[in-house]
């Protein structure tokens, strides 16, 4: 019992918890962030450099055995034919996905420290505006002063 007792406990841990919370807002904004690749920047980079569609960028390294591909043929054609192909064209789209989850990540850190830096400077301005009240000793040697007098 005492091993599911432990169990329990380290589950519901915060840490825990936030990671799994982080886990999944993370999934979510890697389908956002591949959506903004796939359908916003890359057809406009695409058409930028003359229509090209990335996802079909390759290079044949071997030919399939009943003969050479179509110029023009697709990268899913191609592979289907047998062709041994280097799909370079999938891997770039895949670097400019993490290009910008890295940025979108950077700018949220940044965000957060500047935050959390407004906030320490904040309670640092509000600790030197309360003023210092007497020591206990202080505190001390005026009660005893007034007891004497007494």
């Amino acid at each position: 019992m005492g091993f599911i007792k432990e169990f329990k406990e380290f589950a519901m841990k915060g840490n825990v918890m936030d990671m799994a919370v982080g886990v999944i807002i993370g999934g979510a904004f890697g389908k956002i962030v591949t959506s903004l690749v796939n359908d916003v920047l890359m057809p406009v980079v695409g058409k930028v450099l003359g229509n090209t569609d990335f996802t079909n960028l390759y290079a044949v390294l071997a030919q399939p055995e009943g003969g050479a591909l179509p110029e023009g043929t697709s990268l899913a054609a191609a592979r289907e034919a047998g062709a041994s192909v280097f799909a370079y064209g999938a891997f770039i789209q895949n670097i400019v996905d993490f290009l910008i989850v890295a940025f979108c990540i950077f700018l949220m850190l940044k965000g957060i420290n500047k935050l959390t830096s407004l906030k320490k400077k904040k309670e640092e301005e509000a600790k030197a505006e309360v003023p210092a009240g007497p020591t206990q000793e202080e505190l001390l040697t005026e009660i005893r002063d007034l007891l004497k007098k007494k």
